[in-house]
C-alpha cells in the first residue's frame, strides 16, 4: 500500500468504523452511516479520476443508477442471485464507461464535462420513460435485500458492516493505486497532458482506465444501495445527485482518498442534523459549505490533516518541556 501513513490512517479507520456503530443511540443513526458508506464508494471513485488524474464528469450518477437498475430487475425479475445481480450490474458499467470514455475523454476541460452530462441525462431520461423495464417515475419495487451463502443481511447492523468492508477493500485499492507507477502517470497526467505524453505516458489509456474504474465503484455503490432500500427511482441517479458527488469530491478534498470518504459522511449526514431548524435548513446549509471553501481550500481532509499536525506538534513540544 505504501507509506506509514497510509497504513496508520486504515488502521484508524477500521477500528473506528468496526466501534461506531455500538455508541450510537438508535438504529437511525446506523442507516445514515450505511448511506454515507454507500456514497464514500462513489465519490472515492470520483475523486480518483477528478482529483489525482483532473477529469471531470458530470453523468457519474449515471453509472450509479445503471448498475442498481440492473441488478434490481435480474434479482427481482428473473431470480438472479443478489450477488450475481450486482456483479452484472458492475460489468454492464463498465463495459458503457469504457464506451463512453474512448470518445469523451479525449475532449478537453468544459467539452468532457458537456459530453459526460449529456450521457448522464440519457441515461436518467432513459429510466425514467420506460415504464415497463424500469417502473418509470414511480420506481422500481421488491428488490430483495442482500444475502450471501444463505445469510440475510436484514439488519441494519449487518449491513453496515457490509458496507464498512466493502469501503475499506475500495479505499486500499485507491490508495495501492496512487502510490503505485499508475498513480504517479494520473499525477502527471493532472499537472500537464503534453508533458506527461513527451514523458512517454500513454495519456489516453492511463486516462479511460481511471475513467472505468470509478465508474466500477460507482457501479458498486449503486449495487449496494438497491439492495438496502429495496426501492430504486431515476430521481436518484439524475443531474443533480451527480453534482452531489462532485461537491462531496470537493468539499472532502480531491487529492486525497480520505477526503471522499470525509465529503460523503459530511455532507450525507449533515442534513439530518439540520432539519431541527427547519426554515432555515437550506441557509444553514449553504453557509456551512462557504464557510469550508473559505477557510479549508484544500478540503476537510486538508483541514483536519493541519488540525491533526498542530495538536500533535504542541503535544510534542509539551512532552520536551
Amino acid at each position: 500500500m505504501g507509506g506509514k501513513q497510509n497504513i496508520i490512517s486504515l488502521a484508524v479507520f477500521i477500528v473506528v468504523a468496526a466501534g461506531f456503530p455500538w455508541i450510537l443511540p438508535s438504529e437511525y443513526y446506523i442507516s445514515i452511516l450505511i448511506l454515507s458508506g454507500i456514497t464514500a464508494i462513489a465519490v472515492v471513485g470520483l475523486n480518483l479520476l477528478l482529483g489525482f488524474a483532473g477529469q471531470i464528469s458530470l453523468g457519474h450518477a449515471a453509472f450509479f443508477g445503471i448498475s442498481a437498475y440492473t441488478s434490481a430487475i435480474l434479482t427481482t425479475n428473473y431470480g438472479f442471485p443478489v450477488l450475481a445481480g450486482i456483479i452484472c450490474g458492475i460489468f454492464l458499467s463498465a463495459i458503457v464507461a469504457f464506451l463512453i470514455g474512448m470518445p469523451a475523454l479525449k475532449l478537453k476541460a468544459l467539452s468532457l464535462a458537456m459530453a459526460t452530462l449529456g450521457f448522464g441525462l440519457i441515461v436518467y431520461i432513459f429510466m425514467n420513460e420506460t415504464i415497463t423495464l424500469t417502473g418509470g417515475p414511480s420506481g422500481f419495487v421488491g428488490i430483495p435485500r442482500f444475502n450471501i451463502m444463505g445469510y440475510d443481511f436484514y439488519s441494519d447492523l449487518a449491513y453496515y458492516y457490509l458496507v464498512a468492508s466493502s469501503l475499506t477493500v475500495v479505499i486500499i485499492i485507491s490508495l495501492n493505486l496512487i502510490n503505485s507507477r499508475a498513480g504517479r502517470a494520473l499525477k502527471a497526467i493532472h499537472s500537464s497532458e503534453n508533458a506527461a505524453r513527451v514523458m512517454g505516458i500513454n495519456v489516453h489509456r492511463y486516462k479511460l482506465f481511471v475513467f472505468v474504474l470509478s465508474a466500477v465503484f460507482a457501479a458498486l455503490a449503486g449495487g449496494l444501495y438497491a439492495h438496502y432500500l429495496s426501492f430504486v427511482a431515476p430521481s436518484a441517479f439524475g443531474f443533480h445527485a451527480s453534482l452531489q458527488l462532485i461537491v462531496m469530491a470537493i468539499l472532502g478534498g480531491m487529492s486525497s482518498v480520505w477526503g471522499g470518504v470525509i465529503g460523503a459522511l459530511f455532507l450525507t449526514s449533515m442534513p439530518e442534523f439540520l432539519r431541527i431548524y427547519e426554515e432555515l435548513e437550506t441557509i444553514l446549509y449553504g453557509l456551512i459549505l462557504i464557510l469550508c471553501m473559505m477557510f479549508m481550500p484544500q478540503g476537510l481532509a486538508g483541514g483536519l490533516g493541519k488540525l491533526a499536525g498542530y495538536v500533535s506538534g504542541k503535544l510534542f513540544r509539551r512532552g520536551l518541556k
